[in-house]
């Protein structure tokens, strides 16, 4: 008879609790909120709900639908979601969070720089004249005063006809700021007199880390009659390592030219270096008398291959190619000489 009681209160309480069920769920599913992070969008199935296709094909609850409680946040949030905005876009503004992209700055500084110390932390320590008589000391042996010698090229020409000679070099002495320069120049053919023999000595200040002024004056032995110049002219290292020059020069006749260089080491291994040139001379007058008429007088054009293993003397093999112009080119042909001239060449670069 008790086990007749139990087993009919069990059956009791579990119809209860069947009947009931429903409404409890109801309940719970209105008071608890709607967790949005593990809400599965993807897994929604909109047949379920009344529900339309917007025009970009989201499927929006309809009004009045049970899809979505009308209390829930995330209602709120798709009502104020404009219609427009293209998918894919960051709402998270639309939420109230303000995202700032960082700012990428390539551009360098325009801040000033700083100064430049003035003080010297072992004036703390040690005692100020005997600091400052220690500098003076460091400076006076740094600055130097040297001679050198220093042979550019020196070069046998093999022509058609007669073989000739060239050269070009300077010895200098002085320091980095301050030198005094004698510079040599020319060319001929042998067994006859030189064509071309220049001499220049001038004072060569350093402008800045990268040329030099040039103040003095050049003398030519050949061609006769002979001529002396005032010289004035920059020498230097120009954008992408091209060793430049330029000289204005001023006869005691009066007459008045140009000269313009510009070479370049071009470095194909460690120790061969090609280093191709050019130089012109231009008159701003007739110097009938020395064969050179106003204009353009000459162009010289070489290219040198150097064995540059030590720069002390280094062997090159070339090539070399001359030509007179306009109305100089005229005057050679009048006196039966030739306007252009090309050789082979082989010489030395020295340097002591």
């Amino acid at each position: 008879m008790a086990r007749l009681s139990i087993r009919t209160a069990a059956s009791a309480s579990l119809l209860v609790i069947a009947l009931l069920s429903p409404e409890m769920a109801a309940a719970q599913q209105q008071e608890a909120p709607m967790d949005h992070s593990q809400m599965d969008h993807g897994s929604m199935d909109h047949s379920m709900h009344g529900s339309v296709e917007d025009q970009n094909g989201m499927n929006m609850p309809m009004e009045g639908s049970e899809a979505m409680p009308a209390g829930d946040h995330a209602m709120h949030d798709m009502q104020d979601m404009p219609m427009d905005m293209p998918m894919g876009e960051d709402h998270s503004a639309h939420a109230g969070h303000t995202m700032s992209a960082p700012q990428v700055v390539d551009q360098p500084g325009k801040a000033p720089p700083p100064q430049v110390p003035t003080d010297h932390p072992a004036d703390r320590y040690f005692p100020q004249d005997r600091m400052q008589a220690a500098r003076d000391a460091l400076l006076k042996h740094s600055a130097f005063s040297t001679l050198a010698l220093q042979v550019d090229r020196l070069d046998y020409r093999m022509k058609d006809g007669k073989d000739g000679y060239g050269w070009e070099g300077e010895a200098w002495y002085g320091g980095d700021i301050d030198r005094i320069v004698v510079a040599s120049e020319g060319e001929g053919t042998f067994g006859e007199a030189a064509e071309r023999i220049e001499v220049a000595a001038y004072w060569r200040h350093a402008l800045d880390p990268w040329f030099n002024l040039q103040v003095g004056a050049r003398h030519d032995f050949r061609p006769d009659p002979q001529r002396t110049y005032a010289l004035l002219g920059i020498q230097g290292l120009a954008p992408y390592w091209f060793e430049v020059e330029g000289q204005l020069l001023v006869s005691d006749k009066g007459d008045v030219h140009a000269r313009g260089k510009a070479s370049y080491d071009q470095r194909l291994t460690q120790v061969l270096v090609l280093e191709p040139e050019v130089e012109f001379d231009f008159a701003f007058q007739d110097v009938p008398e020395i064969g050179v008429g106003a204009g353009f007088e000459r162009v010289e054009m070489g290219a040198r291959l150097r064995y540059d293993a030590n720069r002390s003397l280094a062997p090159y093999i070339g090539v070399n190619w001359e030509r007179k112009l306009g109305e100089t080119a005229r005057i050679a042909r009048a006196a039966g000489e030739g306007a252009s001239d090309v050789s082979a060449v082989v010489g030395i670069r020295a340097m002591f």
